[in-house]
């Protein structure tokens, strides 16, 4: 799962995990405050009427009664004021039952002890219980419905905002990692980012590209100068071995030594051409401007290597969906690809085996070349190394030099080309050459 994803995927889940918790609570919450507002209100109330009666004394209330006592029409709210006896001074408030007018309800009552001119009085101020929720509810939905938009607010910031936060590490995994080709020869600008971390990653994968790609130079550089220093000794020993098998006072035992050096010789030749071919087409040394019709380039193919089909009884299979034009390419190149990759499957078959070659579009318009054997076949350990250099696949008859396939993946790689490798140890090989369809120009019925 990509980093954004993760991201988003938190936010909104820590999302919903506070409008649950804050749903669970919300109740609770709402509750509190409305007890908190109602000791308030009591208070309050209280302070009044201790003012009144400051200032127009008790008799304000009691009115030559011996206590006073009000409520409102339904008995939600009342006041209560009454001499007081002796003892300790009560100043509480206390969530009780009442008794108005034979009713027995639950209040949240003030009570209040005081003194005024020597005599002591007690105040009681209550609020039924259900008046002061009968506004829970409508306030949960209102502080449900803020909560709620708030939430999906701060989603919609916090997500746009990781978004822009992470936009430049897109832009560095999509043009440093994706799709890049080695020995990574584009100059990329910097990222223009203000994150010191995107800042620091894209300066480190800048320095390790072009180290990795002074080191492949200097690779490169020291391959193509051995071949081409190793082929003129070559030459010069051939030459003169040549002109010493041409002695007559030499003996048949010493013959077959010069024999067995000439075919050493002729070896190393061939492994010094292999890599100078690659070094070349590393260096973008052949030019691909030519078009090719991949049926009669792979007829090519199988007559120059008919001799040695014939030589093991190797049946040759050829279809083809259509002659397929493939342009931007070297022909050359491409010749010697889909050779070694045959004369692999003739080297690597059974005696009395088949080869057989298939040719068609693939439904996602690319052109696929499929060149399947019933050879030996490649052990599964094997498959992620047979296209490097000077590595074997396998036992088989003749000498290779493990550059075959390292010379088809370097050709395949210089036209954009992928190869794809199904086998199955003891039962055969099937490779597939994967043309894409910027590649394909035209098709003849």
């Amino acid at each position: 799962m990509k980093l954004l994803s993760k991201l988003t995927l938190y936010i909104t889940l820590s999302k919903l995990a506070i409008v649950l918790l804050f749903i669970l609570l919300l109740p609770r919450l709402i509750n509190d405050v409305a007890f908190q507002y109602t000791n308030y209100t009591l208070q309050e109330q209280k302070k009044e009427v201790l003012y009144e009666i400051n200032k127009n004394g008790i008799d304000y209330y009691f009115q030559g009664d011996s206590s006073y006592g009000s409520y409102t029409l339904l008995k939600e709210e009342y006041i209560s004021l009454e001499p007081a006896g002796r003892g300790i001074t009560r100043d509480t408030i206390e969530t009780s039952r009442r008794i108005v007018e034979n009713d027995t309800l639950t209040y949240r009552v003030l009570i209040h002890e005081f003194e005024f001119r020597n005599k002591k009085y007690m105040l009681e101020i209550g609020k039924t219980i259900a008046a002061i929720n009968q506004y829970n509810q409508p306030l949960q939905r209102v502080a449900l419905y803020v909560l709620i938009a708030l939430i999906a607010l701060t989603l919609f910031i916090d997500l746009v905002y990781t978004r822009l936060l992470l936009r430049p590490l897109g832009i560095i995994i999509n043009t440093r990692l994706v799709n890049r080709r080695f020995p990574f020869k584009e100059h990329l600008p910097l990222i223009k980012t203000t994150t010191k971390d995107f800042k620091y990653l894209d300066n480190s994968l800048i320095d390790l590209m072009n180290k990795i790609h002074e080191a492949f130079d200097k690779e490169r550089e020291f391959t193509s100068n051995a071949s081409h220093e190793m082929m003129t000794p070559i030459s010069i020993l051939q030459n003169k071995i040549e002109n010493l098998m041409l002695d007559n006072d030499l003996n048949e035992e010493l013959q077959e030594k010069i024999m067995g050096i000439m075919k050493t010789l002729n070896r190393l030749k061939s492994i010094v051409r292999s890599l100078l071919m690659i070094s070349r087409i590393e260096n973008d040394q052949y030019v691909k401007s030519e078009r090719v019709n991949i049926k009669k380039l792979v007829e090519e193919v199988m007559n120059e290597l008919e001799d040695r089909l014939e030589a093991r009884g190797i049946r040759f299979r050829l279809s083809f969906s259509n002659d397929h034009i493939l342009q931007h390419l070297n022909r050359d190149l491409l010749f010697q690809l889909i050779f070694n990759l045959v004369n692999n499957s003739i080297r690597y078959n059974k005696e009395n085996g088949e080869i057989s070659i298939t040719g068609y579009l693939d439904p996602d318009k690319s052109y696929r070349l499929l060149i399947a054997d019933t050879g030996v076949g490649i052990a599964s350990k094997d498959l992620d190394t047979i296209f490097d250099r000077f590595k074997k696949s396998g036992p088989a008859e003749g000498e290779g030099y493990g550059l075959g396939l390292a010379i088809v993946k370097s050709i395949a790689q210089y036209h954009g080309m992928r190869i794809e490798v199904k086998s199955e140890y003891g039962k055969g090989s099937v490779f597939s050459i994967i043309f894409p369809k910027e590649l394909i120009v035209k098709k003849t019925e």
